[in-house]
C-alpha cells in the first residue's frame, strides 16, 4: 500500500453464535488494512459476516482477538442497510441524532439534490425516503472513511445515478456491500473477499473479481484432488455449483441476445420481417396480454399516457424509471389489478400469475424451513414435478441441514432467498417480480438470473439493478414521469442508450471536493416532477461566455488525456493483480502503486476540469 493505512484490524477473530465467525482454530485470523483513498468491493455471501466486520470496523462489537488501530482525527461513519427510526418523529430528526451528528444545513444541502424533503413524518416514510434520508445523514458528516451496506437499496436510477457521482468525486476512502453489479463495477479499486472465515484482497475492481474468484476455487480443488480428500471437495459443492453455474449462464445470454434481435424486429416499423414469426395471425396467437392505447390518470395527474404493446408468451420485461413515474401503476394495468381510464387491456384466459414482492414478512418466522417449502414433509411439487425438499434447497444454494432451522434466525438475504424458493415452485405462466434482487447476494443474483432464464412463461420485472436487467430482460419499459412509456427491445443499458439520444448530452455534474454533496441542480423529485427552477436556460448564445486560448485546447485535449490515463490505470491494476509481486518486488509493488494513486488524482482534476470547460461551451 503506497501510503500508511488509516484503518487497520491486525489477527482478528471474533465468535458468533457458539462458532468462530473470523478466525478460530481452523482458519487464520483476519488482517485487514484501509487506506486513505480505498475503494473497496466487500465481497462474501450472505451470513459471511459481511456486516458484522462492517460494525467492527465501525467500533460498535468488541473481537474476541486482534487489535484495532485507526489514524487520529480519522472520521468512520457506516451507513447501515436497515437504519432504526424508532423515536424519531421527522426524517430530520433521524439525520441529526446520535453524538458526531452533522449541521442541519448540511442534511438539507445533499437532501435537496436527492430529492427527499426532511420534515417527512418517519413513520409514514417509504423505504426509498428512509434510504434517501439515511444517505443524506451519511454524507453530511463529512466522514474520511465511509462503509456503505446495500447504499442502492430502495433507490431509484436517478438517485442511483446521483450516488455514483458523488461517490467518484469524493475524497476519502470507502468500503461498500453491494449487490448491484454496475455499482460496484464503476466505482470500485479492489476487492476484499470474505470466504469461509477468511479475509483475502485483490489489488483489482469489482470487474475482476468473478475470474479471481474462479481461480481461487479452481486452485482449492487441485489441492483437494492432489490430497485425495473427497469429504474435502464434497464441501465445495456449492463453490463449483457456482463456477458451472457461470459457464451455462453464458450460453443463456447469447440465447437472450437472440431473443432480443427477434423482439425489436416485432416492434420495428411495419414492413421489417418479424423473424420466425411467419404470419400476423401467428403473432397474435402468442399474445398473452395486450394493451392498446391505454391511459390512467389519478387526479389531475397523468400516470400513463396512450400505451399500447402486445406480450407474448415468454417475454422477460423490464419496468425501470423513476420512483413514484408510475411503475406499480404499470403493473396494476398489465396484471387487470386496476383498470385503465382509457383504452383496453386484455388478458389471456390461461394466464396464472404468481407475485413476488419485497415483502420478506409474508415468512412466518416461527416456521421452519420444511414447513414453509413442502407444510412439514419430505417432498414439494417444483411446478408439478416431484423433489425432495433437501435437494430443491440445494438448487437454491441452501446447505440442507438447515431445512429444520426457524426461518426468524436466517438473515435478511437467506429469507428472501426462501421466499424465492417457495414462489418458484408454485405452477404459474406469468412471474411478477418486485425488486426481487434486494437482500440477495451475487450467487444468489446468478441463480434467479438463471431459474428466469429457463421459467417457459412471461415474466414482468421492476427493479432498479442496471446488470440484473440486462441480464435478464427481452423488452425494457421506461418511464419518464409524464405517462410516456418507452418501449425499448434489450435491456438497462438499450434503454438508456436511446434515452440519452432522444435528450442530448447529460446534465453537468456537480463540483467536486470531500462534502461533494453541493449539486447544482436537484434530482427528479420522487413524485417524477422536476424543480422547474432548476432546468437549464436557453442555448441562445445569450450570456455565453467566451474561451480563452487555453481554455479552449484544455477542453479539446483532456478527453484524449483521460483516455490515456485510464489506459494507464488499467495496466497498473493487472500487474498489481500478481499476488505474488509484493513478495518478489516489494519496490516495483510500491512504485506501481504509487504511480496508480498518481494517475487517478490527474484523471479526477482533469474530468473536472473538462466539465467544468463543458459547462461553459454549453452556456
Amino acid at each position: 500500500m503506497a501510503q500508511p493505512p488509516i484503518l487497520s484490524w491486525e489477527g482478528l477473530g471474533l465468535q458468533q453464535g457458539g462458532r468462530w465467525l473470523f478466525g478460530g482454530p481452523e482458519q487464520a485470523d483476519i488482517d485487514l488494512h484501509i487506506g486513505p483513498r480505498d475503494r473497496l468491493a466487500l465481497i462474501g455471501r450472505n451470513g459471511a459476516g459481511k456486516t458484522t466486520l462492517f460494525r467492527l470496523i465501525d467500533d460498535q462489537i468488541e473481537a474476541d482477538r486482534g487489535i484495532r488501530k485507526i489514524k487520529p482525527g480519522t472520521r468512520v461513519v457506516l451507513l447501515e442497510q436497515d437504519p432504526d427510526f424508532t423515536g424519531c418523529d421527522t426524517l430530520m430528526d433521524f439525520a441529526l441524532r446520535g453524538e458526531h451528528a452533522p449541521a442541519e444545513h448540511e442534511v438539507e444541502a445533499i437532501a435537496g439534490q436527492l430529492g427527499i424533503d426532511m420534515s417527512t413524518r418517519a413513520k409514514g416514510a417509504s423505504g426509498g425516503e428512509r434510504r434517501r434520508a439515511a444517505i443524506a445523514k451519511a454524507l453530511a458528516q463529512e466522514p474520511d472513511l465511509l462503509l456503505m451496506d446495500e447504499p442502492t437499496n430502495h433507490l431509484d436510477l436517478a438517485a442511483i445515478d446521483w450516488l455514483e457521482g458523488w461517490l467518484d468525486r469524493y475524497k476519502g476512502a470507502f468500503v461498500v456491500i453491494s449487490h448491484d453489479r454496475t455499482f460496484l463495477k464503476r466505482l470500485t479499486r479492489a476487492t476484499i473477499w470474505l470466504d469461509r472465515g477468511t479475509l483475502r484482497r485483490k489489488e483489482v475492481g469489482f470487474g475482476g473479481y468473478e475470474a479471481w474468484e474462479e481461480q481461487v476455487y479452481a486452485e482449492e480443488a487441485r489441492a483437494a484432488e492432489k490430497l485425495d480428500a473427497k469429504l474435502k471437495i464434497e464441501a465445495h459443492w456449492l463453490e463449483r455449483g457456482v463456477t458451472a453455474r457461470r459457464k451455462r449462464n453464458q450460453g443463456r445470454l447469447e440465447k437472450l441476445w437472440q431473443m432480443r434481435a427477434q423482439r425489436a424486429a416485432m416492434i420495428a416499423p411495419k414492413g421489417t420481417a418479424k423473424l420466425g414469426l411467419a404470419t400476423e395471425e401467428e403473432f397474435k396467437s402468442k399474445s398473452v396480454i395486450v394493451a392498446e392505447h391505454v391511459s390512467k390518470s389519478y387526479g389531475d395527474r397523468r400516470i400513463i399516457r396512450d400505451f399500447t404493446l402486445r406480450i407474448q408468451r415468454g417475454d422477460r420485461i423490464g419496468v425501470v424509471g423513476a420512483n413514484g413515474a408510475g411503475k406499480t401503476t404499470l403493473l396494476k394495468l398489465l396484471t387487470g389489478e386496476i383498470a385503465p381510464d382509457e383504452g383496453t387491456v386484455e388478458i389471456s384466459k390461461k394466464l396464472t400469475g404468481v407475485m413476488i414482492d419485497q415483502q420478506r414478512s409474508l415468512l412466518e418466522g416461527d416456521k421452519t424451513v420444511r414447513q414453509v417449502l413442502a407444510e412439514g414433509g419430505d417432498w414439494i411439487e417444483v411446478r408439478g414435478v416431484r423433489k425432495h425438499v433437501q435437494g430443491y434447497l440445494k438448487e437454491f444454494l441452501f446447505d440442507p441441514k438447515v431445512v429444520d432451522t426457524k426461518v426468524g434466525i436466517m438473515s435478511g438475504g437467506e429469507r428472501s432467498r426462501l421466499l424465492l424458493a417457495r414462489e418458484f415452485a408454485r405452477k404459474s405462466n406469468l412471474l411478477v417480480l418486485d425488486e426481487p434482487t434486494n437482500d440477495l447476494d451475487l450467487e444468489t443474483l446468478d441463480l434467479l438470473q438463471e431459474v428466469i432464464a429457463d421459467y417457459d412463461g412471461t415474466v414482468l420485472i421492476v427493479s432498479h439493478d442496471r446488470d440484473f436487467l440486462d441480464r435478464t430482460v427481452t423488452l425494457t419499459l421506461g418511464l419518464d414521469g409524464s405517462g410516456f412509456v418507452d418501449i425499448v427491445a434489450g435491456g438497462y443499458e438499450d434503454w438508456e442508450a436511446k434515452r440519452k439520444e432522444r435528450k442530448g448530452p447529460p446534465p453537468t455534474p456537480p463540483a467536486s471536493g470531500r462534502a461533494a454533496g453541493r449539486a447544482k441542480s436537484p434530482l427528479p423529485l420522487a413524485g417524477g416532477e422536476r424543480d422547474l427552477a432548476a432546468q437549464p436556460a436557453s442555448r441562445s448564445g445569450v450570456g455565453k461566455p467566451k474561451l480563452s486560448y487555453k481554455d479552449q485546447r484544455d477542453y479539446e485535449l483532456l478527453p484524449a488525456r483521460i483516455e490515456e490515463l485510464e489506459a494507464a490505470i488499467v495496466r497498473g491494476e493487472e500487474i498489481l493483480a500478481d499476488p505474488e509481486l509484493y513478495t518478489r518486488d516489494p519496490q516495483k509493488f510500491a512504485n506501481i502503486s504509487k504511480g496508480l494513486e498518481n494517475a487517478r488524482a490527474e484523471k479526477d482534476a482533469a474530468e473536472e476540469r473538462w466539465l467544468e470547460l463543458a459547462e461553459m461551451v454549453e452556456g
